[in-house]
């Protein structure tokens, strides 16, 4: 699989800021903007609806030739043949999805502010761990605090791709990146600003020469 999803912006979507009428076209122009991976994550559709949504994102993605990982829903997520999929604390074991979706799959572990855990994530075989929350985040205002210095420890102890989440836009994710961070992670930086594709364009320059990033912010 290409491994271009390794660093740069991994946009996620959430039902309240991408609902299924404006979903496809919203994630459409993330991808335009940058984004190197996405995650569908929809709490609320019932099944047929998420496998629907699922399937037309599989497309978009594929075109972009960005992996579409699945939040949560490993059956989901084999039955589409996407990307992959990510597992937080109280899904299933990661030894059950590398069974079920094949070595070829991405899976990443949501590890909060937990070194411990993302070391044993790896060693268990994830192909990412994700930190966070790093700033106030109004998808999970309640999530665990993270700070930048476990960015750095990460990146000392972990041979994988290190992914920052949480409150994370173009002003503030520079900081994350010099801390250690491969992949920021963003939900309302992109899906609930104005302009789609801008906002990513501007996440994803934070990777760029400095030149590159001036003319995004122009």
């Amino acid at each position: 699989m290409n491994s271009a999803w390794r660093r740069g912006l991994y946009a996620i979507t959430d039902p309240a800021l991408t609902p299924a009428p404006t979903l496809i076209e919203q994630v459409r122009a993330a991808l335009a903007g940058g984004a190197v991976m996405l995650q569908y994550r929809d709490k609320l559709s019932g099944a047929a609806e998420k496998h629907r949504l699922a399937r037309a994102l599989l497309a978009e993605c594929r075109a972009a030739g960005a992996p579409l990982i699945i939040n949560d829903d490993i059956e989901l997520a084999a039955a589409i043949g996407a990307g992959g999929v990510h597992l937080g604390r109280d899904d299933a074991a990661l030894s059950e999805a590398r069974a079920r979706l094949g070595a070829a799959a991405i899976i990443g572990v949501s590890c909060y502010a937990e070194l411990p855990r993302a070391a044993h994530a790896e060693n268990s075989g994830a192909d990412y761990v994700a930190f966070g929350r790093f700033f106030p985040s109004r998808t999970k205002p309640d999530a665990v605090q993270a700070r930048p210095a476990l960015l750095r420890e990460a990146k000392r102890r972990l041979r994988i791709p290190v992914t920052a989440i949480g409150g994370i836009n173009a002003d503030n994710g520079a900081e994350l990146i010099a801390a250690g961070a491969d992949l920021l992670a963003v939900i309302d930086g992109v899906f609930g600003q104005a302009d789609t594709r801008a906002a990513a364009a501007q996440i994803a320059a934070l990777w760029a020469p400095p030149a590159q990033r001036a003319r995004a912010n122009q």
